[in-house]
């Protein structure tokens, strides 16, 4: 429970309500953090909110990608170069990157999701040999808010890895789709027998998602879905973000779509 003073290093702001921080250690640094797995990160007075990593880094600093939705997410945007924070992590259960080698590899996200996707991005790109076809599917409500929008540009003009875009409302400028991301869903390719599946967003659009590539034929027990709930300890304790029987800051945020789908679809829950 004891958190680990960080040194801003490097601020970007990514939309007007986004900003990815690079953090470096004042002292002892937390353990090793992988894809999908989420940190804890304070602003002293206010409180800590639970953050996904946005990049892997070397060394001991962390990559993290906040959107202001209130009050401690707010104070950590406003963070500048050189002031601190506390950290406590790694925690969670990250994506099983290892388990799409030698697969297609479909990714789906939706606004901030796109955040804890993006480190599988650079994983399959920095090994890319290691995967057959590699989509990726991302969803915002306006092109403002698309994250990481010169990576984006830059991964589609490669071409090493096929990217569509869509939005719920265009814009003078926006040339893209207009819709909701299931709507893309057609137009990537799959091979359901060996495509491994990651999904990322609001919890509708990740059942709608879900549901349309099991239809499509691929196996629940290959779609990845990362769940968010309302985590204030992250070691099991407060009960907040309890899920049935799953504590979905240990369980999770990851999971398998063939074990979360009975909990998901149940609408009190």
């Amino acid at each position: 429970m004891r958190p680990f003073l960080y040194r801003v290093a490097g601020r970007t702001e990514e939309t007007d309500a986004t900003v990815t921080m690079t953090l470096e250690p004042e002292a002892e640094p937390v353990g090793a953090i992988g894809p999908g797995q989420f940190n804890m990160l304070w602003s002293w007075g206010l409180g800590e909110v639970p953050i996904s990593v946005s990049a892997m880094s070397p060394g001991d600093s962390l990559v993290h990608t906040i959107r202001d939705v209130g009050g401690v997410t707010s104070a950590l945007c406003a963070k500048e170069p050189g002031d601190v924070v506390g950290v406590r992590g790694p925690f969670g259960r990250g994506w099983d990157v290892d388990a799409a080698v030698g697969n297609d590899l479909v990714l789906v996200a939706g606004g901030i999701g796109l955040a804890p996707l993006r480190p599988v991005v650079h994983a399959a790109l920095a090994r890319r040999s290691s995967f057959g076809r590699v989509s990726l599917v991302v969803g915002a409500r306006t092109p403002a808010e698309l994250l990481f929008r010169s990576e984006l540009d830059g991964w589609w003009h490669d071409g090493v890895i096929t990217v569509r875009t869509i939005v719920d409302r265009g814009a003078d400028d926006w040339a893209g789709n207009v819709g909701i991301v299931t709507n893309e869903l057609p137009r990537v390719e799959l091979d359901p027998g060996r495509t491994v599946v990651m999904v990322c967003g609001p919890e509708v659009m990740m059942r709608f998602v879900a549901l349309d590539l099991v239809h499509r034929g691929v196996p629940a027990n290959r779609i990845q879905v990362s769940l968010e709930r309302n985590m204030q300890c992250a070691i099991e304790h407060c009960g907040h973000c309890q899920l049935a029987g799953y504590f979905v800051c240990m369980d999770g945020p990851v999971v398998s779509w063939e074990e979360i789908r009975p909990l998901i679809e149940v609408r009190e829950l």
